[in-house]
């Protein structure tokens, strides 16, 4: 496995720009997500990696070797598909030793499909298994040959959510112990930031913010990134001496002073014991936790993410604000 360097890379499409300049380093052994709308571009970038698109500048290299103008089959880089794509006349070990070579095909076959949970199913075929095994038996096939890249272009997307939790669990612990060195294209913000090391957040073409998840969703670089990945709570106030006065009270705000757009997550709202300062307008219940819509003075409404039971409509609640608010310009 081999590190990644894009550089300054180009693709258009008559007059569509669908990268721009795009600029991203993927180190050996690292799993990497490009996360962005339907429209932004990371489909491309990922079939130009791959060799299916001939990019029109730019640069890709995987190990310090330029790859850009050789055709797919020299890259040395495994694709797994939106939908496995296995073929349906092969059992599963003949799937995922297609095009493996020489004594070891056999050991290499039987060690990918234990990673992948799948130890054992050599003899089944295709229309026996279940959405998720075929996803897990198509990142087997793209593993075997130990390529220098794996690209999984949103793998899950064709998987029910409570399948698509469990097995992209699967995969990224698969990845892992392999030492792959992988890049996850996808637009779901759940799956980018729960199985990867860094995102890669890309708009129009380019990569706008490339970090941990931890800082793409506490720190994003934007409003724009701000309310893409995750649930945003915009905020009015003013900063004064690292803290802002706001319609919730007083928030911990580093930033210039003045009048800022604050931007807050749902589970930093707080419902306490305090003087009531907001009135329950609506409540979103999901079991674990739920959506609460609070309608502060002036026709402000913020929504707050509560664990457990949540308060009833019209109820009147206390609201105060755990931690910092990020701060950006109004």
């Amino acid at each position: 496995m081999s590190e990644l360097r894009i550089e300054g890379l180009r693709k258009t499409f008559g007059d569509t720009v669908a990268v721009d300049g795009a600029d991203l380093t993927v180190a050996e052994g690292e799993l990497v997500a490009v996360l962005g709308p339907s429209g932004c571009g990371k489909t491309t970038l990922l079939r130009c990696v791959a060799g299916f698109e001939r990019p029109d500048a730019g640069s890709i290299a995987m190990a310090g070797r330029r790859i850009d103008h050789l055709p797919p089959q020299a890259r040395r880089v495994g694709v797994v598909p939106q939908e496995g794509a296995l073929f349906p006349h092969l059992s599963v070990g003949r799937n995922v030793g297609y095009g493996l070579r020489g004594s070891g095909r056999a050991g290499r076959v039987a060690e990918v499909l234990e990673l992948v949970g799948l130890g054992g199913y050599e003899r089944r075929m295709p229309h026996e298994l279940s959405g998720g095994q075929r996803q897990r038996v198509a990142l087997a096939r793209a593993m075997a040959p130990r390529p220098e890249l794996i690209l999984l272009d949103e793998p899950f997307s064709a998987l029910d959510a409570g399948l698509r939790q469990s097995v992209r669990g699967e995969v990224a612990a698969a990845l892992r112990a392999d030492g792959a060195t992988a890049v996850l294209v996808t637009h779901d913000q759940d799956e980018a930031l729960s199985m990867v090391e860094r995102v890669a957040v890309m708009r129009e073409g380019r990569i706008v913010q490339f970090a941990p998840p931890a800082e793409v969703y506490r720190f994003p670089v934007d409003p724009w990134t701000a309310s893409f990945v995750g649930d945003a709570v915009w905020l009015d106030g003013d900063v004064a001496a690292g803290a802002a006065s706001t319609v919730v009270g007083e928030v911990a705000a580093e930033g210039p002073d003045g009048p800022a757009r604050l931007l807050l997550r749902p589970e930093q709202l707080r419902l306490g014991e305090g003087e009531p300062n907001a009135t329950v307008s609506e409540v979103e219940y999901f079991g674990h936790d739920a959506l609460v819509t609070l309608a502060f003075a002036g026709g402000v409404r913020l929504r707050s993410r509560v664990l457990g039971g949540a308060p009833a409509a019209g109820q009147r609640v206390s609201v105060a604000v755990d931690g910092a608010a990020r701060v950006f310009a109004p």
